[in-house]
């Protein structure tokens, strides 16, 4: 069984995998990242990092890359940045 990592997705607690992104994360909580200008729901494109679809904050920081960010113990996510 894989170590597991505890953060917080829209004040959700939830568990994933050690070493999983914070993309990963929003998956499982089963939300968007951000919703788009016209409020169609965007998540991760690329995964690499380039695209920006993939944007959430993370400990109070806006517009982070959540495809390049891997999740640690207590991490706070919000979507809809």
């Amino acid at each position: 069984m894989p170590e597991t990592v505890e953060l917080t997705v829209n004040g959700t607690r939830l568990e994933v995998p050690f070493g999983s992104t914070v993309a990963v994360a929003v998956a499982i909580a089963g939300v968007a990242c951000r919703t788009s200008v016209t409020g169609e729901p965007r998540g991760p494109l690329c995964g690499m990092g380039v695209c920006f679809e993939c944007r959430v904050s993370i400990n109070g920081v806006p517009h982070s890359r959540s495809c390049q960010v891997v999740c640690a113990a207590d991490m706070e996510v919000i979507t809809d940045c």
